[in-house]
Order: structure tokens, then sequence, then C-alpha cells
């Protein structure tokens, strides 16, 4: 539990790069190729609903398609940034905001394509009295963790509406399962949630959003999710890369015409347990539109902010560390995007009584026992 942190312990909370600058000559050495020509590379993911590209990616043959050979990682959200760095994963997606602070340390990392927006959100329960951002002003707000993207996120929406969440929020953890048994006892005023935590919480109908990363004007357009890229395997082997980012973003204009049958292959497959609808309901309230730019623009945007909040250092020129960490493909453009045609499977999109068919299911099966998100280890869900 946290409450009124210091600016020492506020900045700790932030996730470090110490251990990868410690071990930075370790990264992945240049692709190599199978017996049958295919390239090796390995894809790190952590078993969590906004990964549906890559799982899809992989089980519909895009990456093989494109000439590679794909090792499956699971990972622990703890150890991504590590491992990635240390090249013992090449790519996988993650959150922009929370690389941002560990680049700018010196991880060598490279960010590409946005994949998806939303994700993030503040919520309070459906009968408080708090009706905006501005009235968060004292309040108390349950994080899974410091540092976290959710954190990142609620700072700042905070400092945007002149709240310097340092003083004026009182920070209280609790693991991702327990955020929202933990708002129904009062222990604290709204929290900050991500996928599918966030979606749950709305079909049990006792939450509502007071601030959404794919809603709100100010950040609708914002990608929350980039492909992440190991260093030295982003500039040393950028073809295989391409080819691997191709697969991928493949994968996400399949999602976008497909979240349902996405939702049921990521669970039939086993990168996930959770009940189907929920998981499909999640998925489509992410907007899988994948763009080159607007993963440019989304770390630009997220920079800014976590500046003006004090997250990154007020020396960082954010046009060098845009130009630093984003890379670009031969080929892989908005207008190839925009050209790519994805297959569309019957009865794979959302149908119009879905929330009934939610509903249902949650009644019937009850909710999902454990839930693993971008930012905490997979944890039980307490009502």
């Amino acid at each position: 539990m946290k409450s009124q942190i210091s600016r020492k312990e506020f900045l700790l909370g932030l996730p470090l790069a110490s251990l990868v600058l410690a071990s930075c000559k370790k990264a992945s050495e240049p692709a190599t190729s199978t017996a049958g020509g295919r390239k090796k590379v390995t894809v790190g993911y952590m078993g969590i609903t906004c990964e549906a590209p890559i799982y899809v990616a992989k089980e519909k043959g895009f990456f093989e398609a494109e000439g590679l050979q794909v090792e499956m990682v699971k990972c622990e959200w703890t150890q991504f940034k590590d491992l990635l760095a240390l090249g013992k994963i090449d790519l996988g997606q993650q959150p922009i905001m929370m690389f941002l602070k560990p680049i700018e340390e010196g991880l060598d990392v490279k960010m590409t394509a946005g994949v998806h927006r939303g994700c993030l959100r503040v919520q309070v329960p459906v009968h408080s009295n708090i009706r905006s951002v501005e009235e968060l002003r004292g309040k108390r707000i349950g994080v899974p963790g410091m540092g976290t993207p959710p954190f990142i996120f609620t700072n700042r929406v905070l400092g945007r509406n002149k709240i310097d969440p340092k003083t004026e929020i009182e920070w209280r953890v609790f693991s991702s399962g327990e955020l929202g048994l933990a708002l129904q006892k009062g222990e604290v005023d709204a929290v900050a949630t991500s996928e599918p935590i966030g979606s749950l919480l709305l079909a049990e109908e006792k939450v509502r959003n007071i601030a959404d990363l794919g809603v709100d004007k100010l950040y609708s357009e914002e990608y929350c999710c980039s492909i992440m890229l190991n260093g030295r395997f982003a500039t040393g082997s950028r073809g295989t890369c391409a080819a691997a980012v191709r697969a991928h973003l493949k994968g996400a204009k399949w999602v976008e015409q497909n979240p349902r049958a996405a939702a049921r292959l990521s669970i039939e497959k086993g990168y996930l347990a959770s009940n189907p609808e929920l998981n499909a309901k999640a998925l489509a309230a992410l907007p899988f539109t994948p763009s080159i730019s607007g993963g440019r623009d989304a770390i630009r945007a997220a920079a800014q902010d976590m500046m003006t909040i004090g997250m990154l250092n007020a020396s960082t020129d954010i046009a060098q560390l845009t130009k630093r960490i984003f890379v670009e493909f031969d080929g892989v453009t908005d207008d190839w995007l925009k050209s790519l045609q994805v297959e569309t499977v019957a009865g794979g999109q959302i149908p119009a009584n879905h929330r009934e068919l939610v509903a249902r299911e949650l009644a019937t099966e009850g909710a999902p026992m454990f839930a693993a998100t971008c930012c905490s280890a997979r944890s039980r869900i307490v009502n």
C-alpha cells in the first residue's frame, strides 16, 4: 500500500534499466537461418488479451509466410524489458509508456508501428459522486503497481488537469485482480486499470469510466501498444526484422476484422485463460487499426506528458528521443497497411446482441478466476 509518496519514491516507482545497462553487450546476434533457409526469430509474449495479433500471426501462418521460423517465449511482465534488451527475445508487443523512462536511461530497445489504441482507464464505482478527473484531487487511487502503464496514464491525466500526482493523490497498490474488490470495499476512490480488468468491471456494471485512453479526445488517437524490438535485431537484421513486423501487423489487421474469432483462438490455443465472450468484448474495445506513423506519434505524445509531470528528465530532447527510439523499414508503410487484405471469418465479428452474450456467459460460467495484464503477474480475481 502506498500513500503520499515522496518525489524519490515516485521516481523509483518507474521501471528502470539498470540490469540491462550492466549487460548491454549480450544483445542478440544477427538472425540465423534454419536448414530450410528460414530465419529464426524469438517472439516474447505474456499471455494477455491485447497480444492477440501475435497469437494470430503464429497460428495463421503469417510468420511462416514471411520465411520465418518463430520460437514463442512466454515471459513475466517484470522480466520482459530485460529479456528484450538483452536479446533473449527479438520482439514483442508492449505499452509504449512503460518503456520510455528505461530507454531514456539507455535501454537498447526500438519501437516501430502502433498496434492498437485504448486499453487504459481510470474508473470509479457506478454510484460514486466523482464525475470528473478534476474531482480526484485528494483522493485514493488503486493501481496494479507504481510505474505500470495504468499508473503512468493516470499521472498524465492528472497532470493535464493541474493535479500534482506526487502530493495531491494517495496511491495504493493492489494486484490487478483485487482492484475491483478494493473499490467495492471503499479502500480506494478510483482505480487505474488495463485490459481485461477494465472490461470485466464494466461488464459486471461495477464501475464507470472517468478517463479512457481509447475514447477521450486528448488520447483517442494515441496508440497504447507498439511492436518492440531488440535494438541490435532492429539495426543488424533489418530484412528479418521487417518480415516479423509485417507478420505481426497482418495479425493486428486480422484481429480488427475478426475480434470474436481472435478471442476464441487466443483461448483455444492456450495462450491465455478467459471467458471467450468476455475476451471478445475486451478485444473489441481496442481499436486494432495498426499504424506506422501512429507508433511514432504516440512516442512523442506520451514522452511530452511524462516530461511535464516529471517522469522524464526536463533536459530530454523529445524530438531526439523519438528519433532514437522509432525505426521504419522499407515497404512497411501506412500505405502498405491500407492495402493489406485479410480474410473475414464467418461468426468472427461482434454481434449486435453481444452485451447479452457476455452477461449470459458471466451468469452461467462466472468471471474468470485469474487474469494477467500488461502490468501485473497472473492474479486471482477477487469479487
